[in-house]
């Protein structure tokens, strides 16, 4: 990746300073916190082993008034506190620089959650903005449709967000989806850190 954020760290909220501070969705986010489940023991387990690394941070970009922050958000906030990985929510009007570093298409989308070597500043991995089965859906509408201009593009956008939304709201198994997709990555980061040069 080779994105140093030495300069961010630091410059961040806490999570719960962030929730506290929310004026929109606060409810909804805290719903959706309420609702993780663990749904595997050996998730877990994995998590709860990271708590010796003591070797990351993770700086999260996002706003309140994402409703990918609402669903997503929640999950990583779990996952890490169960790793003991300390976090940094980074509001993303504040922190725009940064934001523009990790774009998703061309745009801001939200939230990334950058997992930081915490000596270094060097970024080892990223997730964001959502789980990729459901990014998918916003990924194939830019395919189909990559004329912004075009007549009717705002509605047919509004209709790939509503697909979307349907998709989280179908329970709560995009929450295990990005479980497993952060225990990959985080498996993948491990196993790059303690391969020999």
């Amino acid at each position: 990746m080779n994105i140093h954020l030495q300069s961010v760290m630091g410059t961040g909220i806490q999570p719960q300073q962030f929730i506290d501070g929310m004026t929109r969705n606060k409810e909804s986010l805290l719903e959706w916190y309420n609702r993780f489940r663990w749904e595997s023991q050996e998730d877990e387990h994995f998590f709860r082993s990271l708590r010796a690394r003591g070797t990351w941070r993770c700086l999260i970009l996002c706003t309140e008034w994402c409703p990918d922050v609402i669903w997503n958000l929640p999950v990583l906030l779990h996952v890490l506190k169960h790793g003991e990985i300390p976090v940094e929510i980074l509001v993303m009007e504040q922190h725009l620089d940064t934001m523009d570093l990790f774009l998703t298409n061309g745009g801001r989308a939200q939230p990334i959650a950058l997992f930081v070597d915490a000596a270094s500043g060097a970024v080892v991995g990223q997730w964001g903005p959502r789980p990729q089965y459901i990014q998918a859906v916003m990924q194939q509408f830019r395919r189909d449709n990559p004329d912004r201009e075009e007549p009717g593009y705002q509605d047919m956008v509004a209709a790939a967000r509503k697909e979307i939304a349907a998709l989280y709201h179908a329970g709560t198994e995009y929450q295990a989806v990005i479980v497993q997709e952060l225990r990959q990555l985080l498996t993948t980061i491990i196993q790059t850190e303690e391969r020999p040069i």
